[in-house]
């Protein structure tokens, strides 16, 4: 039985004759090509970080650091001129106290870089300290002072700032953690007494017996001052676990509140505290 030929002509050789890329001969599918032309996976999605926005490079955070480490120095040298000087002092003081020690054992170039890292920690570290006052002292007296060093506080403090507060400016927050609920209050004492008292007749329906602690901002007898506000709140007992905690929070926002437009940083002259004064002051 004869076969009949193909009438299709045969496919021309040679780079001028081919067919798009993957096709030889054979249909073999389409192939995923990206922007670039040639095939390959897919880009990869960049990594987000706890806030959900994309993590940026190790260079630009340090780079970042460094800018609001600059910025801080300036703001607190306007306030503190005595600061350089007292930072050379501190890694001077350091720096000689290890390379005594060097002297001593014979070996001061191998105690050189440790004399050198001290004494730029001990720097820092005093650094961190005056900015930290400085800070304290523009903010003390200040509307909105309380919330402003409760929600610079380390660890998972849930601050809702002005949740209560009266027409002279008294006002009152609250802050969820470990302990349980704090209630600060920041003002005239008598009257933030009595908002401490209504806003815990008012959670009384959804917290239980879970443990209230009112404090008052202030420096008179049975008042916390406001520099050491955030070291009192931080260690009172730990009397809840994260599962309760979140559990609390629940029910509080379900309680619903009247939130005080509160200063987000206040200052003299209304200005607002910048974000590296507050990475400063947490770190010192």
């Amino acid at each position: 039985m004869a076969r009949s030929r193909s009438t299709d002509s045969p496919a021309p050789t040679g780079k001028a004759g081919r067919g798009p890329a993957g096709a030889s001969g054979r249909h073999t599918g389409a192939t995923a090509v990206g922007a670039t032309g040639k095939p390959g996976k897919a880009p990869k999605a960049p990594k987000l970080g706890k806030d959900g926005k994309p993590k940026g490079s190790r260079l630009a955070k340090l780079k970042g650091q460094a800018g609001m480490m600059r910025q801080a120095y300036k703001l607190t040298y306007k306030n503190d001129p005595k600061l350089p000087w007292v930072m050379l002092i501190a890694f001077v003081a350091v720096f000689a106290v290890i390379e005594l020690i060097g002297v001593l054992l014979s070996s001061p170039l191998v105690f050189l870089p440790f004399a050198i890292l001290f004494g730029l920690l001990a720097a820092l570290i005093v650094f961190g300290r005056r900015a930290q006052g400085s800070a304290y002292r523009q903010v003390e007296g200040q509307p909105g002072a309380a919330s402003w060093v409760l929600e610079g506080m380390r660890g998972d403090w849930r601050v809702s700032a002005g949740v209560a507060g009266t027409r002279e400016l008294d006002a009152l927050h609250r802050v969820l953690g470990r302990p349980g609920i704090i209630l600060v209050g920041e003002g005239n004492p008598q009257r933030v007494r009595g908002l401490i008292a209504a806003e815990k007749r008012r959670m009384a329906k959804v917290v239980g017996d879970t443990p209230i602690y009112d404090v008052v901002v202030g420096d008179g007898e049975g008042q916390v001052p406001l520099k050491k506000l955030s070291t009192h709140v931080m260690k009172l007992p730990r009397n809840l676990d994260g599962a309760e905690v979140n559990s609390l929070g629940k029910r509080m926002a379900a309680l619903g509140t009247q939130r005080l437009p509160m200063p987000g940083g206040p200052l003299p002259g209304g200005r607002q505290m910048s974000v590296s004064q507050r990475q400063v002051r947490r770190r010192g």
